[in-house]
């Protein structure tokens, strides 16, 4: 049983759904909205069996996407 993020275009909330069937209806919990948008999720699909995560371009070892290599100069 997938369970799917959604986003709803009335009323702007974020959720997740546990769906049984492809053809059940989805509703927004939080106006009641019978139309929500299913988003991509980054867990819901395959990129070959390699996964692939955004680059913070950053050449250091740093925390946070910080480029530096030594944390005591972040602030």
């Amino acid at each position: 049983m997938p369970i799917y993020e959604y986003n709803c275009e009335n009323c702007g909330d974020d959720f997740e759904c546990l769906v049984f069937r492809t053809e059940e209806l989805v509703e927004c919990p939080t106006c009641g909205n019978k139309g929500p948008r299913k988003k991509m999720s980054t867990f819901g699909f395959s990129t070959g069996g390699k996964l692939k995560l955004p680059s913070n371009g950053g050449s250091g070892s740093g925390c946070s996407g910080c480029s530096s290599s030594n944390c005591s100069s972040c602030s």
